[in-house]
C-alpha cells in the first residue's frame, strides 16, 4: 500500500505553538547541521517551540513571534528527546526582533538570536549560507523546510522531518491573504500537492539549493497551500554588516558617519553598538540619531 503523505503544515498566527511537520519524512539524521530546535518561554509562564536555524557560530535565525522571556537553544539535534552526544546547548543571550515587525498583521517577521555560547562547528553544527541582499527565489522552485513536530493527528515525533515544496507566484497568496507582501515575503506551497509546514516549523528555515530564502511565518487554519514566509534577502541589510563581518566597535562607527557615505548598517546594528540592541529604548535611538550624518531615513 502506497504511504498517503498528507503534509498540511502551515502555521497557524503568530504565537502559535512552533514545529509541526505533519507526515513527510524523516530526514537522514544531522543532514541539516544548520537547524535549531528553540525552546520558549513566555513572560507569563507558558512555554512552546520554534524552529531556528545557525547563520553564524554566535547568531541563530528565527521569526519574531517565536520571541520569548528565555529561550533555550538546542543544535546538532535529530532526537530532541534524546540528549545526544554531539547536541549543542545554550541559550539566547539577546532576542532582536526587527524593530518593524507588526504582530496583527505579521510583517517583517523575522528575529536574530545572539547566543550565549558561541557554537564549535562540528559536521552535525554549522551555519547554513544566506542569499545575497534582494536575490530572489523565482516561482516553480523546489525547496525544503524540516521541523520537528506532528506527523499525522496525534502522531507526534522527536525526530526531524523535511518535507519539499514549491515556490508560487505571489499573486497565489495576495488572492488568500491580506496582508501578503510580496516584496518581504515569499509563497510557497502547490495547493494540488497538499503538502507543506504547520503549526511550528514555524521559524524554520525555507532552503533552496542549498541557501536559506524563507522563514516559516503563517498561513491558512485549515492547513490549505500555500504558505507566507519571511523573504530573507529582503532584510539582509538589517543584519549587522551583512552577517559577514564581525561588528564594528562604537569608535570605528562614529568615524565612518563622519564621512557622508552609506553604511550596511541598519537601525538594529546601530543600537546594538550603542545600546546592546535596545532598539525599543527611546535613549538609544537619541544616540543613534545624534551621530554624525545618521539619515532619517534609517529609521
Amino acid at each position: 500500500m502506497p504511504l498517503f503523505l498528507f503534509l498540511v503544515a502551515f502555521l497557524l498566527p503568530p504565537g502559535a505553538g512552533a514545529g509541526d511537520i505533519i507526515g513527510g519524512r524523516e530526514a537522514r539524521p544531522h543532514s541539516r547541521p544548520y537547524m535549531a530546535y528553540l525552546q520558549i518561554r513566555s513572560p507569563n509562564g507558558g512555554s512552546s517551540a520554534c524552529g531556528g536555524f545557525l547563520v553564524r557560530e554566535d547568531f541563530v535565525l528565527t521569526a519574531a513571534h517565536c520571541w520569548g522571556s528565555r529561550i533555550a537553544v538546542t543544535l546538532g539535534a535529530h532526537d530532541v528527546g534524546r540528549r545526544e552526544r554531539v547536541q549543542q546547548r545554550t541559550t539566547a543571550r539577546r532576542a532582536i526582533r526587527h524593530p518593524r515587525y507588526n504582530p496583527q498583521t505579521t510583517a517583517n517577521d523575522i528575529m536574530l538570536l545572539q547566543l550565549a555560547d558561541r557554537m564549535r562547528r562540528t559536521r552535525q553544527v554549522r551555519p547554513v549560507r544566506l542569499p545575497r541582499a534582494q536575490a530572489g527565489v523565482r516561482p516553480g522552485a523546489t525547496c525544503t523546510v524540516a521541523g520537528w513536530g506532528l506527523l499525522g493527528l496525534n502522531r507526534r515525533t522527536n525526530k526531524l522531518h523535511e518535507v519539499q515544496l514549491t515556490v508560487q507566484n505571489n499573486s497565489r497568496c495576495s488572492r488568500r491573504f491580506n496582508f501578503f507582501n510580496g516584496q518581504t515575503q515569499i509563497c510557497v506551497g502547490n495547493p494540488r500537492a497538499r503538502k507543506s509546514a504547520f503549526s511550528g516549523d514555524s521559524g524554520g528555515p525555507l532552503v533552496c539549493n542549498g541557501v536559506a530564502q524563507g522563514i516559516v511565518s503563517y498561513g491558512d487554519r485549515r492547513g490549505t497551500p500555500p504558505a507566507v514566509f519571511t523573504r530573507i534577502s529582503a532584510f539582509m541589510p538589517w543584519f549587522p554588516g551583512g552577517m559577514q563581518l564581525s561588528l564594528p566597535s562604537q569608535d570605528r562607527l562614529e568615524s565612518f558617519s563622519s564621512h557622508r557615505t552609506t553604511l550596511p548598517l541598519s537601525i538594529a546594528a546601530l543600537c546594538y553598538l550603542c545600546c546592546n540592541y535596545e532598539t525599543t529604548d527611546s535613549s538609544c535611538i537619541t544616540r543613534v540619531w545624534h551621530l554624525p550624518n545618521v539619515h532619517q531615513t534609517i529609521f
